[in-house]
């Protein structure tokens, strides 16, 4: 669809209330302005931001009456750039900010565009917390239509494991809510199955009570002891208390406070421990981690959930560029790691890239509430056999930097292909096909229960720009 036809739209004051913007508007290029500049150069026909659910029907239902796709950016973090396609008509709810604390149900409610920075923030003034992301600028809304993973998903679940309710603008224009009791079909696609089936203005969540203080630790190992570590954590992490989760990740390593600064920037096996049971216990925990290995450095200490939820946004800066990819494991072999730490070998040297940053994180669930307390059926969101989450990730500045970067990653994902799940998290990596896409909601039952929502909720395929269910 040309620009010609989106301009087409009829969008003035006397029909739509919220504010639009065009290529050569003031403002425009703000409005863009989306978490992984690898896009850059796309330029959306018209950007428009709806200030109420009516406004957003109008919209809807003109583009609905001219076949006229339409792309959504609540948070703006994916990390394919679709939330602001080039030459096309962009609903942005990023404003829809509303939060609401109910104290006694422990029922949170939030606007599409609230981000879980914001989320966290207002869940912590009464001691509550929505299991979610570990990227504070990361849109509430995307995050959990794809699943939602945490610090918190051994204690709890994940994301869509809390969703109670989603109110909805449907690709006619309707406005309808979605939930255990009402539009049930719907509920469930909406929890896993992305952007696909209407447009989701505001979500109800159960909160937890937290409890206590969290604790977290990170610790350095050297890269030479790093099989000997992954090939003990999944036992320790599996026999570990819900509450602790490790991260063990292979990077250069942050300037994580506590860490002597000599050894920022060097590779190594870092290993993120969060904790949000009783603090007494952490100690205890935490030497039998750093009892696996010779550690080179350990930072340890409490902090506000805040603080801890946020840490990650030192290895995830808005605005630079991005390739991620991965899946699930349902183990974690010795030629898996050698895969893994032949992947950090070959990771692009400062000579060859010096504005490029590569990092293999896997995320061990060891059973608990994600794997353990929720029915693989109950949701769309998949997490059958998994034992642990890879993640790769690279992220640079240079245009010019892209093929080397990506000649990693592409390398990289190849080689992992072997230990990988066909099920796993549509959130974590870029769109890789229809094939990839059907596997990773875990058999092909569950995947045309999927198809069938599209059908009914989104026959014209107006939300395509997405990792899309085609019928």
């Amino acid at each position: 669809m040309g620009e010609s036809q989106v301009v087409s739209l009829g969008v003035t004051p006397s029909t739509f209330r919220g504010e639009t913007h065009r290529a050569g508007d003031e403002g425009y290029a703000e409005a863009r302005l989306i978490f992984n500049m690898r896009h850059d150069s796309w330029q959306p026909a018209l950007i428009a931001r709806p200030v109420d659910v009516p406004d957003l029907q109008a919209l809807m239902r003109h583009a609905y009456a001219h076949d006229i796709p339409v792309a959504v950016r609540s948070g703006g973090h994916g990390v394919d750039s679709t939330a602001m396609p080039h030459g096309q008509l962009v609903v942005d709810l990023s404003a829809w900010k509303d939060i609401h604390v109910d104290t006694a149900s422990r029922v949170i409610r939030l606007g599409a565009g609230v981000l879980l920075g914001e989320m966290d923030a207002a869940c912590e003034k009464h001691g509550l917390v929505v299991p979610a992301g570990t990227v504070s600028h990361t849109g509430v809304a995307g995050l959990t239509l794809g699943g939602g993973l945490g610090y918190n998903m051994r204690r709890f679940g994940a994301t869509v494991d809390q969703l109670l309710a989603c109110e909805v603008v449907t690709t006619d224009g309707r406005f309808i809510r979605a939930s255990g009791k009402e539009n049930t079909d719907l509920f469930w696609a909406l929890r896993g199955g992305g952007g696909n089936f209407g447009i989701v203005t505001s979500f109800e969540f159960q909160g937890h009570e937290m409890g206590h203080t969290p604790s977290y630790a990170v610790i350095l190992f050297e890269l030479e002891d790093a099989k000997s570590i992954l090939g003990k954590l999944p036992a320790f992490v599996k026999t570990s208390p819900r509450e602790l989760i490790v991260v063990p990740t292979i990077m250069g390593v942050p300037p994580f406070p506590g860490i002597p600064p000599e050894q920022c920037g060097v590779r190594k096996l870092v290993t993120i421990c969060v904790f949000t049971g009783n603090p007494d216990k952490f100690d205890l925990l935490l030497k039998e981690v750093t009892g696996l290995g010779k550690p080179s450095a350990v930072t340890a200490c409490q902090a506000p959930w805040t603080q801890v939820n946020s840490m990650l946004d030192l290895g995830a800066p808005f605005g630079r560029r991005y390739s991620t990819r991965g899946g699930y494991l349902s183990q974690i072999t010795d030629d898996l790691v050698d895969t893994v730490l032949q992947g950090a070998e070959a990771a692009p040297s400062e000579e060859e890239a010096a504005d490029a940053h590569c990092a293999q994180l896997i995320w061990l669930f060891g059973g608990g509430a994600l794997t353990e307390d929720h029915d693989e059926d109950s949701v769309a969101f998949s997490r059958k056999g998994a034992i642990a989450l890879i993640e790769c990730t690279t992220q640079w500045d240079s245009p010019g930097t892209d093929a080397k970067v990506l000649a990693w990653i592409d390398n990289l994902t190849d080689s992992l292909k072997p230990f990988l799940l066909p099920n796993g998290y549509v959130n974590l990596c870029e769109d890789l096909g229809q094939e990839w896409l059907q596997g990773l909601y875990g058999s092909p039952e569950k995947y045309s229960r999927l198809l069938a929502m599209k059908q009914k909720w989104d026959p014209k395929n107006l939300l395509r720009f997405n990792k899309n269910f085609v019928v």
